[in-house]
């Protein structure tokens, strides 16, 4: 389980570092960071797919992707009587993320190239890189460190070891040097990482993927987009909590029931629901509908993932809706660390009042993400390594 994120210089998010619990919730008006927080999770992601440097530039560059604020505010200016002004930086600029866990820690530390006649001077490179074991990084706890272009492993005896001198600056250690016999702590990393699951925003409209026939084959894993519902939820029922899923689905629809009809080596979802005189099929269910039986699909998966994070699920849903949805969520997260991102208060409130619950409210000071109510003695204990 992840106990701590924490997020450098990322947009809004000058120095955040928040506390995980086995289901958290992510709070706060429109504005306040929440989907900076979704994002900086998606980067940490990204850095053991080899993409994290590509991702940036989607985002518009490495640049419009830093803080735009000042270094550090002065008293004066926190107290409103003077405007916020710039001025030269005092500090290397670095946009820094990182998380710690039950096992192992990991932080990476990007920053602007080094000047040169390359055509891609805008474009970030990875400054440092490092893993631990434990909740703290400290010296006795850290077991692999990537500065620049070399990186080393500390031995069983003891002492370090570089394994690579020539590590591309644009690529994470994590992809290029994972292996079984060299590096087990990074190959480890690396796959719970990619084990993350990211849930937003299912289609539902008239050409969603959702609502057409699928090519019937075993799929314990929701696809991101939703196009393999239908075998998703048959694998539920065959190899999976089918118990689960009927019960979930008459939670949010009472009287209703859960049918997968193929043919042809196609499978397509019906529901026959109280009151009508046949099923209907997933092209005929209304969007809010769908959309819940995706989320059953997707969080009573019979391959839990280590991480799962849900993007303001509540979309298309009725109010009326969201008081099951937080109770699938709650079955889910016996299974499976959840982090849920949400601004509907129905849904938040549901959700509290699930077992091990972690409600986290955001909100802005001065363009800057803060946690609310969080001071100097709630802050978890955090340290980045230096350049």
């Amino acid at each position: 389980m992840l106990h701590t994120l924490a997020v450098s210089n990322y947009r809004s998010l000058r120095d955040l570092v928040i506390p995980l619990g086995q289901l958290s919730v992510l709070t706060g008006p429109n504005g306040s960071g929440k989907s900076n927080v979704y994002r900086a999770l998606r980067l940490l992601a990204d850095t053991a797919r080899g993409g994290v440097v590509a991702s940036l530039s989607r985002e518009g560059g490495f640049g419009s992707a830093l803080w735009a604020g000042p270094e550090s505010f002065s008293r004066a200016v926190k107290r409103g009587e003077h405007p916020v002004q710039g001025g030269p930086h005092s500090e290397r600029v670095a946009l820094r993320l990182g998380f710690a866990g039950d096992e192992f820690g990991y932080a990476i530390d990007l920053g602007f190239p080094i000047p040169s006649e390359s055509a891609f001077v805008f474009d970030p490179e990875i400054k440092t890189e490092c893993i631990w074991h434990g909740r703290a990084l400290r010296p006795s706890s850290q077991l692999v460190e990537r500065r620049g272009a070399l990186v080393r492993i500390r031995r069983s005896s003891g002492e370090w070891e570089i394994v690579a001198t020539d590590m591309p600056r644009f690529e994470s250690m994590l992809e290029r040097i994972a292996d079984p016999k060299q590096a087990a702590e990074v190959l480890a990393l690396r796959e719970q990482i990619r084990g993350w699951r990211f849930y937003d925003h299912f289609r539902t409209d008239f050409d969603a993927p959702a609502r057409r026939s699928q090519v019937g084959t075993y799929t314990p894993v929701l696809s991101a987009d939703g196009g393999d519902l239908a075998a998703a939820l048959q694998t539920i029922l065959e190899i999976g909590d089918a118990a689960t899923l009927h019960h979930t689905i008459g939670d949010a629809f009472p009287g209703a029931e859960l049918e997968i009809r193929g043919s042809d080596g196609g499978l397509c979802v019906f529901l026959q629901q109280h009151g009508l005189l046949r099923p209907l099929g997933a092209a005929e269910l209304s969007d809010g509908t769908l959309r819940y039986l995706l989320w059953a699909a997707a969080l009573l998966t019979p391959r839990p993932p280590p991480l799962m994070i849900l993007n303001e699920p509540e979309a298309s849903l009725h109010p009326d809706l969201l008081p099951a949805l937080a109770r699938l969520i709650g079955v889910a997260a016996k299974q499976t660390q959840i982090w849920v991102v949400s601004h509907a208060t129905r849904l938040i409130a549901a959700l509290e009042q699930q077992r091990d619950c972690h409600s986290l409210g955001l909100d802005k000071d001065l363009g800057e993400t803060k946690l609310v109510g969080q001071g100097l003695l709630d802050t978890p204990s955090w340290r980045w390594l230096k350049r």
